[in-house]
């Protein structure tokens, strides 16, 4: 039972880790938004957040066929 609690605290923990990566898409991504409007004093362009958008589930999507691809080639190889 202690080890199951383990286990959940840190894949809790792991996602909120996660989350918290600057990528557009996730939390992140949100607060480097808000880090670069606060620096600049403006936010930025909707076109700019769209393309950072974008971007962002274009590298999630390239991370999960990475590792769905590494789990294939160990599990068959």
């Amino acid at each position: 039972d202690v080890y199951k609690r383990q286990m959940l605290a840190l894949v809790s923990l792991s996602l909120g880790v996660l989350n918290l990566l600057p990528v557009p898409v996730l939390d992140g991504g949100h607060v480097l938004y808000y880090l670069i409007e606060f620096i600049k004093g403006s936010p930025l362009s909707d076109g700019i957040q769209n393309v950072g958008q974008q971007v962002g589930i274009a590298v999630l999507l390239l991370l999960m066929g990475l590792a769905l691809f590494n789990d294939f080639s160990r599990l068959l190889g």
